[in-house]
C-alpha cells in the first residue's frame, strides 16, 4: 500500500504490523481495513496496495481468508490473523517499543536545546 502515514518518520513497512494489529482486534474485509487504517495514520487509500499486502501476509501464513456470503451484496473475502501472524505481530510490536524508547531518549536530549511541539493526539492509556 502506498498510503503514507501522517508522520514520514514512521517505519517504512508500518502497514504490515498495522494490518496484523487490526486483524488481531477482529477479522475484517478489505474495505473495512482501509477505513480502520486511517486511525493509525494512513490518510490516502490504495485498495490495490492493501490487497497486495494482504495476499503477501496470506502467502506467508500470517493471515487466513475465506469468502463470506452477504445478504445485501456480493460475497466478501474476510481476513483473520493466524497464530503465526500473532507471533509476528508481537515481535514487531516489541521492536517498535524498543525504537520508541530510543526515540524518546533522543527527543528528550534534543529538547534541552529546542522546544518541540508534540502532536495533538492524546497520550495512550497505560494499563
Amino acid at each position: 500500500m502506498t498510503a503514507e502515514p501522517t508522520a514520514s518518520a514512521l517505519p517504512k513497512n508500518f502497514l504490515r504490523p498495522s494490518l496484523l494489529l487490526l486483524l488481531r482486534e477482529q477479522p475484517a474485509h478489505g474495505y473495512e481495513l482501509l477505513e480502520r487504517l486511517q486511525a493509525l495514520g494512513f490518510k490516502s487509500s490504495d485498495p490495490g496496495g492493501l490487497y497486495r499486502g494482504l495476499r503477501k501476509l496470506e502467502e506467508e501464513g500470517l493471515v487466513h481468508s475465506a469468502w463470506e456470503a452477504s445478504g445485501t451484496g456480493p460475497h466478501r473475502r474476510i481476513y483473520e490473523i493466524t497464530r503465526a501472524g500473532m507471533e509476528d505481530l508481537h515481535g514487531r510490536a516489541k521492536g517498535l517499543a524498543e525504537a520508541r524508547s530510543t526515540l524518546d531518549t533522543f527527543l528528550v536530549r534534543y529538547e534541552e536545546f529546542v522546544a518541540l511541539r508534540r502532536a495533538e493526539a492524546p497520550e495512550p492509556a497505560r494499563g
